[in-house]
């Protein structure tokens, strides 16, 4: 109980199944194929990409527990700890798996752009909930995966493995973006969330001792993965979250130059900036002027 499995191969992956390794950095398993396994936590230091086709319980994602839904997509980057303990019971895994070690991308215009694919950074309860037809998709792009490995390594096996690879990752990123659309009313209620979190961030004395509210503690805050949130406000504004905040704060520090009862020394410590002169530039970079201008501009 409470042990973890390191995973820094795909081969050790494979182990677990009990099944060949056909690639050394990358490999596709059909659940449906292999015998029961144990439960067990696992600290990935490869990608995989993990279709749950059943109700698998709760289950740990990084600190996270979620009840896993048939037809769930979970991403997992390096350095992340998925999994459920031992309970010493065998499990009959069902669904699929796509893994990949980072050395595969070494050097190849999908390793330049790994970061665009957010959704490896998302938490559990941000999973990827798929269509039927979607699962179809998922399905197939594994399977196409899995008949490249079936042919003997040469020449064109990694570039073909990786444009299969990326085409899958993007087809997820579509996937994801009608999950936003489709959750709409949940998003509003959120972004309303949003703006009343900065709103009180500012009617407390938390702005003087810890500055400006970043993007990690909004989403701290909400419950959500870091970037979930910025790709959620994104989607919904139009707007990056970091510029939402911005806007927040511009719109505050406005309101409270207006009242000539503060000086601006005041208000930029009330702000969250550590000096007036901070205040002052970053006031004249959003607003085209300082914020002595725009206090006499209000005042004619």
């Amino acid at each position: 109980m409470g042990n973890i499995t390191r995973i820094d191969t795909v081969q050790q992956y494979c182990d677990l199944f009990g099944i060949e390794a056909l690639h050394p950095l990358v490999s596709v398993v059909n659940c449906y194929e292999v015998q029961p396994i144990r439960h067990s936590k696992k600290l990935y230091n490869i990608y995989a990409v993990l279709l749950k086709d059943t109700d698998c319980g709760t289950m740990n994602y990084g600190r996270s527990l979620y009840d896993y839904e048939k037809g769930s997509v979970l991403f997992v980057a390096p350095g992340q700890v998925m999994g459920s303990d031992d309970d010493g019971n065998l499990h009959q895994p069902a669904g699929w798996a796509l893994m990949f070690h980072p050395e595969l991308l070494r050097g190849t215009p999908l390793a330049r752009i790994m970061s665009d694919y957010s959704y490896f950074s998302y938490n559990a309860n941000e999973a990827l909930h798929l269509s039927e037809q979607e699962r179809k998709v998922v399905i197939e792009c594994m399977e196409n995966v899995a008949e490249e490995l079936r042919h003997p390594i040469d020449k064109h096996s990694r570039s073909l493995i990786l444009d299969t690879i990326k085409l899958f990752l993007d087809r997820c990123i579509r996937f994801y973006d009608r999950q936003f659309i489709t959750r709409e009313n949940m998003n509003s209620d959120l972004l309303a969330r949003f703006e009343s979190l900065l709103d009180d961030y500012y009617n407390s004395a938390l702005p003087v001792a810890e500055g400006i509210p970043t993007v990690q503690y909004c989403a701290d805050r909400l419950c959500l993965s870091t970037n979930y949130f910025s790709d959620l406000v994104k989607k919904e504004t139009g707007m990056s979250a970091i510029k939402h905040i911005q806007q927040k704060v511009m719109d505050i520090a406005k309101e409270r130059i207006v009242d000539t009862r503060k000086s601006i020394s005041q208000i930029s410590d009330e702000m969250g900036f550590g000096y007036p002169q901070h205040f002052s530039r970053w006031f004249k970079k959003m607003a085209g002027c300082t914020p002595n201008e725009y206090r006499q501009d209000c005042a004619n």
